[in-house]
């Protein structure tokens, strides 16, 4: 019985502080998403504008576990751990294929982004706060048994990932006039956010969730 009260204990702390990382996931992913959606589009840059939209899947991300966290009954947590994990997956696979398609039109069409320093400076910080972000979530994720708070971890360090490949090709395209690299970027960024989408839309759960 103490050890069932301790557990309960340990979980209830732990969900409190799932509840302010995905506050803080609000906060943060919505300013990454209006610098860079909006830096995005004044420069003309497919891989910023993915990257900002990214980052709108985040903050629904975001929201849906903390409707997720505020669950008590065990039923209803397995039920929104599915719906999460499906809703998430189907906004990665529409982000994908938006990328896709932009990058591949600007690549056809041979439009050359303009040179945008907000966008490199967004993709420098977002290099710094995701992979904090992305192992305090991970511990949380682990002491609640909750696959949907996995795979939010796993987007904050997939994040992580779109942001080097972001850094890159803004770099690429301001230093070395190398148009190509933004929408190129784009489409590296394309089977990783794909392959994200399918593992969520399957339901893709962790084996080594475990209570402390």
């Amino acid at each position: 019985m103490e050890g069932e009260q301790c557990c309960a204990h340990d979980r209830a702390s732990t969900v409190q502080r799932g509840k302010k990382l995905e506050y803080f996931t609000l906060s943060w992913c919505s300013l990454e998403a209006l610098v860079g959606i909006t830096s995005g589009v004044l420069a003309g840059s497919v891989a910023l504008v993915g990257f900002g939209f990214d980052s709108v899947i985040e903050v629904g991300s975001g929201a849906a576990l903390l409707w997720r966290l505020g669950l008590d009954d065990t039923g209803r947590r397995e039920h929104a751990e599915k719906v999460t994990l499906r809703i998430v997956g189907a906004f990665f696979l529409g982000l994908a294929v938006y990328v896709a398609y932009d990058s591949l039109k600007s690549l056809v069409g041979r439009e050359a982004p303009a040179e945008s320093s907000v966008g490199i400076g967004l993709a420098l910080v977002s290099l710094i706060v995701m992979p904090l972000l992305a192992r305090a979530k991970r511990n949380v994720a682990t002491g609640i048994q909750s696959a949907a708070m996995h795979v939010d971890a796993r987007q904050a360090q997939f994040c992580m990932y779109l942001s080097a490949i972001l850094l890159g090709g803004l770099l690429l395209n301001a230093l070395l006039g190398w148009w190509w690299a933004d929408p190129a970027a784009g489409l590296v960024m394309v089977p990783i956010i794909a392959k994200e989408g399918f593992d969520a839309v399957r339901g893709k759960a962790c084996a080594d969730c475990a209570c402390h």
